[in-house]
């Protein structure tokens, strides 16, 4: 088929597809697809800018106690976490597909003097954090690492600006570990 030209908007209600055909089989490969989710095989190649911004959740900033679980689909969210009231923050459940989920946690208001704010891995004894935790203003000796656990508390009294971040880096559907950097004073747990 020969090259096509358009001086209009190229339409399509199901999406397109880029494919090549072996020349002695003819079988068709398809490269990428473009849709609501593109799929782009090979290199992508980006000659102007991208702009873009980071999504900013507010479900846990409220004075009341939130229990939420997560989906990868909200990967890369700051999400904004008012410690007054107990919250637990529930990562998605598990999934091949949770590989490379990335969230980040700011605490807005300091956890309240009898509660904390928790962080669950799905399953029960079958996923670990692998956290790396630093105490605010403590010395280089109040650095933590944990390797084992399901999950990273934010203790009562956790001052207002805390943060934490967490990526996905293996989950197999029956066992994921978490990469886990907390920065607060009081110093998080991983259990």
């Amino acid at each position: 088929m020969g090259n096509s030209t358009f001086s209009g908007p190229v339409r399509s209600q199901n999406g397109f597809e880029d494919i090549t055909t072996n020349a002695t089989t003819g079988a068709i490969t398809t490269n990428s697809t473009y849709n609501n989710d593109a799929s782009i095989g090979g290199t992508l190649s980006v000659t102007e800018s991208i702009t873009g911004k980071r999504a900013v959740n507010t479900d846990f900033n409220a004075a009341t106690a939130k229990t939420e679980t997560l989906t990868a689909a909200q990967s890369g969210t700051l999400f904004l976490i008012n410690g007054a009231a107990a919250n637990i923050v529930n990562l998605p459940a598990l999934s091949t597909g949770n590989v490379g989920v990335t969230y980040d946690f700011q605490l807005t208001v300091a956890v309240g003097g009898s509660v904390t704010t928790t962080f669950v891995l799905p399953g029960s004894a079958v996923s670990n954090f692998q956290g790396m935790l630093s105490l605010v203003a403590g010395t280089a000796a109040n650095a933590v690492s944990d390797v084992a656990g399901d999950t990273l508390t934010l203790p009562n009294s956790t001052v207002a600006n805390a943060r934490v971040s967490m990526t996905c880096v293996a989950d197999d559907g029956t066992n994921s570990t978490w990469m886990a950097t907390a920065l607060s004073t009081p110093i998080a747990t991983i259990g």
